[in-house]
């Protein structure tokens, strides 16, 4: 296997015998063992002892009445038996595999110009749209009829990622074959090209003096070690350095920027190994919950914040956590000493100023300091002074009250997103939220308040307990999940409480915890609070993220939930899609639904294997294990360039 050094996860491996779950298995066979022979003795004896002229059909009877009672006992894959006479075997009879009207089919590798397919960012797609306000970079999805049922193929000569901490400074050429970024960069320190790989210098416009140099300059004005910053949004990210090199600091930054004329660099940032989205900031809301973030960042992301009565930075408002920073670098910032270099007139430049420090008073926030090329506000920990000064000033008006997290496809609106109630001004609007790491395991404050649907303290602590004992089965089986450095970008696309990303917080790797649009409850606010990062999703259509971007993905009940929604194979694909060559699967769902899944892992080429919950072989629900064979587009195709 091409650029792979490490033997890659075999699905058939069986969970180590000295674990608990196996000794408790072979018990189970062991009784299970003993009743069948008490049986099979019971009868036998009965048969010599009945006339030996029986009819055929008391003959016909018995034996039908016997194996329906074997097989209710028998659910370890909830086999069934058809009334009629049987021979007896050995072989699994799972109810859907009787579903004739379930056909099984391969699915042909797609062609290579299909490589960086990014279905919902399309670039052709988007030319249709309006191109006001970058309305034609958001999510625009293809219909039904337009879905591909092709496997996307990775490019020629296609290597496995290296390693963090290694991945953050370098990635094979091979495997994003684009140099643009190199040359329209290249004085700015982004990217730089060396034979078959880039490597990252930690540049960018705003910090010739890396990534690293430029955090220490922010952490002199805010506190960046105490744990009381830990999430952060980096909007017009670039290739993400902001991003990598606040993980040393133990803070996440949810990365992002649109698919534009900067070829490719959401995907270099996850190539790195480091959080990123393919998004913008245009008409609509951004896809996280209200109060998720303790920082966000532009650095000249070239967003203008004061235009449009100030709606992007009221949407930076809506997700920004009460008393969480705003750092703007770059333009309209220290204007006086870069205006000939940023070619503008000095008038303009202050005027867009003027704008944002108008729109930042407006939503209430405080203005820390401005020193040298940065600037930073502070939004306040509640809205009640700013209520009570509302009648006074010519502050941005308060929304009607309304979901604030509601965010899949919803406009933006120019009304400030309303805290919660507070009783005094000292009090953290929603609750305060203990310091990292502490409050990755303490009730998020959604939850302790009851403002989730369905999710209480109790069911919360029983969650934390329920994802350790889980991650411990799956290392039995999947061993290489306990091996750090082996996943890096994982996914989980049913995370509730993100209790399956706390579990596995100690290893290099970072986790994207989805909530499904479609879920019973919303709960991605909460996984926030804790101290992870995620964002909304429906798996009915594609995910804003590059091809081969995880390296494990995660799916409990994904099948059930959209099982009268959209079509099974489509969610499939698209985990294929997103899903490294050599990338392991993880999905969680009943028996039934998961022989559906199995034969279209086949179709997919994936080696798979069902296995028995962890609870063991009498729960209905059952665990696909699955690795993504390595394959490439053919030497011969054309490649990107």
């Amino acid at each position: 296997m091409a650029g792979q050094s490490t033997p890659y996860y075999t699905p058939t491996t069986k969970p180590n015998a000295t674990s608990t779950s196996a000794h408790l298995l072979r018990k189970n066979n062991v009784l299970l063992a003993c009743l069948v022979f008490f049986l099979c003795s019971f009868f036998y004896l009965f048969g010599s002892w009945q006339p030996r002229v029986a009819t055929t059909s008391t003959v016909t009877s018995l034996h039908t009445s016997t194996v329906n009672s074997a097989s209710t006992q028998s659910t370890s894959f909830n086999s069934t038996i058809d009334d009629t006479y049987k021979d007896l075997d050995f072989s699994a009879h799972h109810s859907a595999a009787a579903d004739d009207s379930f056909t099984v089919k391969t699915y042909p590798p797609c062609s290579v110009k299909y490589s960086e397919y990014t279905p919902c960012t399309d670039q052709k797609r988007s030319l249709k749209f309006p191109r006001d306000r970058l309305i034609y970079r958001e999510r625009h999805c293809p219909e039904k009829n337009e879905l591909l049922k092709c496997r996307i193929p990775a490019p020629f000569g296609y290597k496995n990622p290296f390693k963090w901490p290694t991945s953050r400074d370098l990635a094979w050429y091979a495997n994003v074959p684009h140099k643009d970024l190199t040359v329209e960069k290249a004085v700015q320190n982004w990217i730089r090209f060396e034979g078959d790989r880039f490597r990252f210098p930690g540049g960018g416009t705003m910090f010739p003096n890396g990534a690293d140099a430029y955090i220490d300059d922010i952490g002199k004005l805010i506190n960046l070690n105490d744990g009381s910053i830990r999430t952060a949004i980096d909007t017009g990210c670039g290739v993400a350095s902001w991003g990598a090199y606040l993980l040393s600091r133990n803070i996440i930054a949810m990365s992002f920027a649109p698919r534009d004329t900067h070829e490719a660099q959401v995907q270099f940032a996850l190539e790195r190994g480091v959080p990123a989205l393919i998004g913008v900031i245009a008409s609509k809301r951004l896809p996280y919950p209200s109060r998720a973030f303790d920082m966000a960042h532009c650095s000249r992301c070239l967003i203008p914040w004061g235009q449009y009565d100030g709606v992007y930075l009221i949407e930076v408002d809506r997700v920004l956590r009460p008393g969480g920073y705003w750092i703007l670098s770059g333009p309209p910032i220290n204007w006086e000493n870069h205006w000939k270099g940023w070619e503008r007139t000095k008038d303009d430049l202050n005027e867009e100023q003027t704008q944002i420090e108008r729109v930042a008073k407006s939503l209430c926030w405080k203005k820390v300091v401005q020193k040298g090329d940065l600037s930073i506000w502070q939004k306040p920990i509640n809205h009640l002074n700013c209520k009570s000064n509302r009648k006074i000033s010519q502050n941005t008006p308060l929304c009607p009250i309304q979901n604030p997290d509601s965010a899949w496809y919803r406009d933006i609106e120019t009304c400030l997103t309303r805290l919660p109630e507070v009783s005094s001004s000292d009090e953290v609007a929603g609750g305060a939220i203990a310091k990292w790491p502490e409050r990755l395991h303490m009730v998020p404050p959604r939850v302790s308040s009851g403002s989730i649907e369905g999710v209480s303290p109790d069911i919360f602590q029983e969650d934390v307990l329920l994802w350790k004992k889980r991650i411990a089965y799956y290392k039995t089986v999947n061993n290489q999940l306990g091996q750090p450095g082996r996943y890096r970008n994982l996914l989980d696309m049913n995370a509730f409480l993100g209790g399956f990303a706390a579990s596995l917080v100690d290893n290099p790797l970072w986790v994207m915890n989805i909530v499904p649009v479609e879920a019973k409850s919303d709960t991605l606010g909460a996984i926030y609070e804790r101290g992870l990062i995620g964002t909304y999703q429906s798996w009915c259509e594609a995910m804003s993220t590059y091809p081969r971007t995880y390296d494990l993905i995660h799916a409990d009940s994904i099948f059930t939930l959209y099982k009268d929604r959209c079509e099974m194979e489509d969610i499939m694909l698209e985990m294929d899609r997103i899903l490294r060559p050599e990338g392991s699967v993880i999905i969680r769902d009943d028996v039934d639904l998961l022989v559906k899944v199995k034969r279209i892992a086949d179709g997919l080429n994936w080696e798979s294997q069902i296995v028995d919950h962890e609870d063991g072989p009498l729960e209905r629900e059952k665990l696909l294990f699955a690795v993504k064979l390595y394959w490439t587009a053919p030497a011969d195709s054309d490649q990107p360039t």
